[in-house]
């Protein structure tokens, strides 16, 4: 009775542990790059921040004019960031293969190129050259 008993158990524990191993791995976005539709849906795509992290991968807190910020990218190759404050367009060109988008505000001759660490179609990562990382959300 006890041998089954601690097969059961053996058993039950065995597949617990699985469960719960693939529902981190499924949970997991990090690394995944998907279509470049993922930016803009079928038309455009609303981007609100969710978290902040510098170089040094520590968490940059938000205030609350930075929480209403957002980010919207449109299937044309254009993109519009804005706040309380300003408004910033211009266009973006993302390479899939790469895993970057350079984006450039109208007038000026240089754009700021970011490393797309996550794109689904809920969550976009961006990080910047010094390695600080912005985490977006689908509005």
């Amino acid at each position: 009775m006890k041998n089954s008993q601690l097969v059961a158990r053996s058993f039950l524990a065995s597949f617990a542990l699985l469960l719960s191993l693939f529902v981190v791995a499924c949970g997991n976005d990090k690394g995944k790059v998907e279509a470049v539709n993922m930016l803009y849906g079928t038309d455009s795509k609303v981007w609100k921040t969710a978290k902040e992290t510098d170089a040094t991968g520590d968490k940059v807190k938000q205030t609350d004019a930075q929480k209403q910020e957002e980010l919207r990218i449109f299937a044309n190759g254009n993109y519009t960031m804005t706040s309380a404050a300003e408004s910033v367009s211009g266009k973006y060109t993302f390479d899939q293969a790469a895993k970057t988008i350079m984006m450039t505000p109208t007038g000026a001759t240089a754009g700021n190129q970011f490393a797309v660490e996550t794109l689904t179609d809920n969550k976009l990562t961006l990080v910047g050259t010094s390695g600080a990382k912005l985490m977006l959300e689908k509005e």
